[in-house]
């Protein structure tokens, strides 16, 4: 039986986390898994805090692509991973990780999912999440602020330094690798129904 890729791709705060879990609860909960970009970025622990947090995260050298290529391809082949774990307060990877097990979906989703196109060549479906800008600005700002413990301050300079400018620079044209692009409102069932069938379509001939 093989399995599928699905990248999900989209500026951060787009929805993607809610189409990937969308896709996840319309199957039995063993037959899709979620392997998440953040979790993928380089280990800093050679850095001091400060050279930490003046890392530009929406680059794409802030990620260890050669690991993700290397979970993806292991997760396609049937074999489990040890996936990182990467901490938002402290700037790098934990010291633990996740045991990921091989499923007949495998979605990876992230704002630079379709950055490297070796890694684009291993998806199945490619999908990007298109949100207007100041809706992604205002779920940003809640997330970091309640979730990932910043001031309102350090949330505003880091999406005017590197954020906004990454997703220009890197985000945004990578829209045009997609094969399925998706106007995210909390009302679009119409355009996430369609990936679903889409993605049962292909899981059924792959069996």
């Amino acid at each position: 039986m093989k399995n599928i890729l699905i990248g999900i791709a989209g500026g951060t705060a787009s929805g993607k986390t809610t189409i990937a879990q969308a896709i996840e609860s319309a199957f039995c909960s063993d037959d899709v898994v979620i392997v998440r970009q953040d979790n993928y970025y380089n280990s800093q622990d050679h850095l001091t805090f400060e050279e930490r947090i003046s890392t530009d995260y929406d680059h794409p050298n802030a990620f260890d692509f050669d690991l993700l290529k290397e979970h993806l391809k292991l997760l396609s082949e049937g074999k489990t991973i040890e996936q990182p774990i990467y901490s938002f307060n402290t700037h790098t990877r934990s010291n633990e990780t996740k045991t990921i097990t091989p499923s007949r979906v495998i979605i990876l989703e992230g704002i630079l999912s379709f950055a490297d196109n070796s890694l684009v060549d291993l998806m199945d479906i490619k999908v990007f999440v298109e949100t207007e800008a100041d809706l992604r600005f205002i779920r940003r700002l809640l997330r970091d602020t309640v979730e990932r413990g910043r001031t309102i301050e350090q949330s505003i300079n880091q999406y005017l330094a590197t954020a906004k400018p990454g997703h220009d620079q890197f985000v945004e044209p990578s829209k045009k690798k997609a094969d399925i692009i998706i106007p995210y409102t909390d009302h679009n069932t119409v355009a996430i129904d369609m990936l679903i069938d889409q993605v049962r379509y292909i899981v059924s001939k792959n069996k």
